[in-house]
């Protein structure tokens, strides 16, 4: 499947993201089968808050879809009515759960809250005898994040009173890992425990710890459900190793102007860089405003015809400086593009210059950036054998 892109809109951007469908469907094949690895029947669902990690929800969703994948996570509620306009079937959990006067809003567009204390609990299954249906729920059990979760006590009350579910199909069980891609971490153990415990308690119902760094912890790990969010947008999920998924963005801006200054001369707001030589210095159409970092400031670079260019000066609201005095200057015209994310930098390179992660980059990606989306990954071609080659 490819998605056309409008020539018009392309011919007018300042910048153009490229999303990889085909790379963010093989991510989800290969960390279901990294699931399956032990001939447990894991299921993989897929996480697709934040507009799917600046990747596009109501895109990438139906994609996913297409691929196997039959059930979603959004964090907001509005994120959820959403997704459910282009996936009318699956189930789509909400994770930041039931907000009070939005139980009908759930239920009219059959939604799946994701219950994180008693109240929620409470309310949710008023609402099962207010609409007079059984209506799917999942308890989050928090084992340790201290973040959202039904606590020590809360669950306990759970445990002993298993009649609070009455009117409530119980869908899922969950949990969340606080440092699982620090492999060697004692915390994953500890949490590890924590929800076995609960889960012997509470019998029969589908189990999920993982999420994209806890599918690599192992099989111990994986429960009946899989929850990747940043590993299927090409997120390293394994810090410090070489990363086993497929890129999937590529940011690419045009060249507004190129000029030519002489040595010690400054370029940008408050002089923040100086010439050491004569200079050639571009401009390129994207900034801050467009979820460039202002604080990458002289720290980091873009890739032009072979080459790593310096980003130099202050990051200006819709506009970035370059030190192109080393790249040929037939590839420095006004209107060429040079390679912002990609291959050359990906959004983890990006994030350890901006000292952040790669998820606060790729949320971050600007609305006014031109959007085309691709399917151009393609499993590589079989031998005689039927093997990949």
């Amino acid at each position: 499947m490819s998605i056309p892109a409008d020539d018009d809109a392309a011919r007018r951007a300042g910048a153009i993201l490229s999303i990889d469908l085909g790379a963010i469907a093989a991510n989800w094949r290969g960390l279901r089968d990294a699931g399956r690895a032990t001939g447990r029947p894991v299921d993989c669902a897929a996480v697709l808050k934040a507009d799917a990690y600046g990747t596009g929800a109501t895109v990438v969703g139906p994609r996913l879809a297409a691929e196997g994948c039959r059930q979603f996570f959004v964090a907001h509620i509005d994120e959820g009515i959403a997704l459910r306009r282009v996936l009318p079937e699956p189930p789509i959990y909400v994770l930041n759960g039931l907000l009070a006067g939005t139980e009908g809003d759930f239920v009219e567009h059959r939604l799946t809250p994701v219950l994180n204390h008693l109240g929620q609990l409470n309310a949710w299954r008023a609402a099962a005898q207010r609409f007079n249906q059984a209506l799917d729920a999942v308890v989050h059990l928090d084992t340790g994040m201290h973040r959202l979760g039904f606590g020590a006590e809360d669950a306990q009350v759970l445990i002993n009173e298993r009649g609070r579910l009455r009117g409530l199909r119980l869908a899922l069980i969950m949990s969340h890992l606080v440092a699982s891609e620090e492999t060697s971490n004692p915390v994953n153990g500890e949490q590890l425990s924590r929800f076995r415990t609960f889960v012997r308690a509470m019998p029969g119902a589908p189990t999920s710890l993982a999420n994209s760094s806890g599918i690599f912890l192992g099989p111990d790990f994986h429960f009946d459900l899989l929850r990747p969010g940043a590993a299927l947008y090409g997120i390293n999920p394994l810090p410090g190793q070489a990363n086993p998924m497929l890129g999937v963005v590529k940011l690419q801006a045009r060249i507004l102007q190129t000029r030519r200054i002489d040595a010690f001369q400054t370029v940008g707001y408050g002089g923040a860089w100086r010439s050491a030589r004569p200079s050639r210095i571009a401009t390129i159409a994207l900034g801050y405003a467009d979820g460039y970092f202002r604080n990458l400031v002289n720290r980091t670079h873009v890739h032009l015809a072979g080459h790593n260019v310096p980003v130099i000066g202050r990051i200006s609201m819709d506009l970035v400086t370059i030190d192109v005095t080393d790249v040929p200057e037939a590839s420095c015209l006004p209107g060429a593009t040079v390679e912002v994310l990609g291959p050359h930098l990906t959004p983890d390179d990006l994030a350890d210059h901006a000292r952040t992660n790669a998820y606060e980059i790729m949320t971050a990606l600007g609305r006014r950036y031109h959007r085309a989306y691709v399917d151009g990954y393609a499993d590589p071609p079989a031998d005689e054998t039927g093997e990949p080659a």
